[in-house]
């Protein structure tokens, strides 16, 4: 049993802003990722989500880190069924799309798609080569439903990812609306080698799906912690990070600690991610969670 926890991101404002993580002499790029690592073991970089990401950092990440540090990478937002921005896209590939502000995967020609593919995996290729790049995230759009377009774009990316590990996490309930449907699902997922994401969120959305505590990949089970703020996890508006405040209350961690070990079980190694990126709520659902897993007896 191999558990690792981290959290989604080691940079956002608010948790530079309010100073309670970093210690204040801890103020470069270089420096933070530094300390962080000191701390957890485990950290998933979303800056790849807006933006492809460029080899230098990814150089420098893995430059760094401990040699046992894992990384986790979230897919870019085109992939996974999300509209971009063209200006966020590199210089020479908002030139072939003049006139265009916003698209989707689909809108775009088929050499184009293939360069942004080329272009985002050769950029991981240090994280790769220093055998910590553990999975690449995709975090589906909340529309992508089960079905033949669902399972069109879920092999589409596979297609990319024969050297990599894939971790699906799927955000449409359609996925796992009835156990017929939660078989089907994990099902797909085991037959493609894809890791299940098993999600804690608010319940009662069509946008989150239920905690389904199961693994598809012999080498790796993930668990994102998004928290439980039903009132902010509908608002699209301001800072995503605003949607994800949350503090885990002991007993919750320790129930979470209860699932994961049972979890982690069944599989080589199992990730645990907090995604409550406002402030410093990860950080300290993490360590809180790190602290539950240490204190949970063995189970029988």
């Amino acid at each position: 049993m191999h558990i690792l926890t981290g959290t989604a991101s080691w940079t956002d404002p608010t948790l530079l802003a309010c100073g309670r993580f970093y210690p204040r002499d801890v103020r470069t790029p270089e420096a933070r990722l530094r300390y962080y690592a000191t701390q957890f073991n485990l950290l998933e970089v979303d800056a790849t989500y807006y933006r492809l990401p460029d080899a230098r950092a990814a150089h420098a990440w893995a430059q760094r880190t401990p040699e046992d540090f894992a990384f986790h990478v979230k897919a870019h937002r085109l992939f996974t069924g999300h509209p971009a921005p063209t200006q966020d896209l590199p210089g020479d590939i908002q030139q072939e799309l003049a006139g265009q502000t916003k698209l989707f995967y689909h809108q775009l020609p088929r050499e184009l798609q293939e360069e942004l593919w080329r272009r985002f995996l050769i950029a991981l290729e240090p994280l790769r080569l220093a055998g910590k790049l553990h999975a690449i995230h995709f975090q589906f759009a909340p529309w992508i439903q089960r079905g033949a377009r669902g399972m069109a774009l879920l092999r589409e990316c596979q297609r990319y990812m024969d050297e990599h590990v894939m971790s699906v996490e799927f955000r449409h309930r359609s996925w796992f609306s009835t156990k017929t449907a939660s078989a089907w699902t994990l099902d797909v997922l085991r037959e493609a080698n894809m890791v299940h994401t098993v999600v804690d969120a608010p319940k009662g959305f069509d946008n989150t799906v239920p905690a389904l505590w199961d693994a598809t990949h012999p080498d790796l089970a993930v668990v994102r912690l998004h928290g439980r703020n039903a009132d902010a996890w509908g608002n699209n508006t301001g800072a995503s990070s605003g949607r994800f405040q949350y503090e885990y209350s002991p007993e919750e961690l320790a129930e979470l600690a209860q699932s994961i070990k049972r979890l982690a079980e069944r599989v080589r190694n199992t990730h645990v991610v907090l995604n409550t990126n406002y402030q410093d709520q990860g950080m300290r659902n993490a360590a809180g969670l790190a602290a539950a897993l240490r204190n949970t007896p063995a189970l029988p």
